[in-house]
């Protein structure tokens, strides 16, 4: 799994240019699925058949895309101004390498240095057109012969074991769900079951709308990233979701309410597995469920997250525990589903 995953958060793969990751996935599922295809939007949907015929009953999907900036323009210096694709906090962009375009050409995220600021500017987080990509260009001309207007750029970061059972890495918000599901392919499953690797899940699940729209399934589990909160200057009463200490089920975001009656199921199943879980307290943000839960007539939709701290920067942290977790509640919950009439 770690090996798995150390591939997939190497590959860049910024919201509608999640080419690489997708290639990666399709060569490891296509050894697995009975039947895969790579539907419009650039999702990926692998059915595997399972020892019970149940069709489309159960969808598993997890989005393998990530946060990246996009290049809008060109000064006449040869700098790249840029916007962002999908939430990000600009505080952490100042002076983080990235990788530009198809040629993933090296780049530094510049801005005025700091002993140039005025005291007002000194006591504000600077507005996104105040940074710059540095790609070492001299002029606009120099600029346009290495990158064009669209391209766009991911965090250049190396993931690595870091301290005491944690992974360090790129996207690992997005790429822990991928690689649990590529997992479970490998397994001789008890029924049916439909994989889907969603695109453009940061910028407003638009993949998995389609993809789910496609399947109509009956019932559908989201795995993600959750922000943990297990930080230092966070209340202690707002610490539930933390790393080590399990799956997170959360039971809302601002997108979907979780079917309660599989939320239940999943709660009972890790309590009885002795499965490490916990409750994700935090309701904001949205992902993919949202989109999957309002798909055609509707489906039942629950969700299950791996927790992971700075999420959308080049160095998110999990753990190895947690994800194993994740990869034995969602197994667990298959073996649950087979068994129904």
């Amino acid at each position: 799994m770690r090996e798995l995953l150390r591939r997939l958060c190497t590959l860049p793969g910024v919201s509608s240019w999640e080419d690489q990751v997708r290639d990666c996935i399709v060569e490891v599922a296509r050894q697995y699925a009975t039947e895969l295809r790579v539907d419009a939007m650039g999702n990926v949907i692998a059915f595997k058949e399972g020892d019970r015929a149940t069709g489309n009953k159960l969808l598993l999907t997890a989005h393998m895309d990530e946060v990246g900036l996009m290049v809008r323009s060109i000064t006449d210096e040869g700098y790249l101004k840029f916007d962002t694709v999908g939430p990000m906090d600009r505080r952490v962009l100042l002076g983080k390498r990235v990788l530009v375009g198809p040629r993933l050409l090296p780049a530094v995220v510049g801005l005025k240095a700091y002993h140039l600021v005025s005291r007002d500017e000194e006591k504000n987080v600077p507005k996104l057109e105040d940074y710059y990509l540095d790609i070492g260009a001299k002029s606009r001309e120099e600029a346009q012969k290495l990158v064009c207007l669209g391209d766009v750029a991911a965090f250049d970061s190396t993931p690595e074991v870091f301290g005491g059972g944690l992974l360090k890495g790129r996207a690992l918000d997005s790429r822990v769900g991928c690689a649990v599901l590529l997992w479970l392919m490998r397994e001789q499953l008890p029924m049916d079951c439909t994989f889907v690797f969603t695109a453009q899940r940061e910028v407003g699940a638009r993949g998995a709308f389609g993809a789910a729209f496609s399947v109509q399934p009956e019932i559908a589990l989201v795995l993600e990233g959750a922000p943990a909160a297990d930080l230092a200057g966070v209340p202690a009463h707002k610490k539930a979701c933390a790393l080590g200490k399990g799956a997170a089920i959360p039971f809302m975001d601002r997108g979907v309410m979780v079917d309660r009656a599989l939320f239940e199921t999943l709660r009972a199943l890790a309590e009885e597995g002795n499965i490490p879980w916990q409750l994700r307290e935090d309701t904001s943000g949205s992902g993919d469920a949202g989109a999957v839960q309002r798909t055609a007539a509707g489906v039942r939709t629950a969700v299950v997250a791996v927790p992971v701290r700075y999420p959308h920067t080049p160095a998110t942290l999990a753990s190895e525990a947690d994800i194993e977790a994740v990869l034995q509640l969602t197994r667990a919950f298959i073996n649950h589903l087979s068994k129904e009439d």
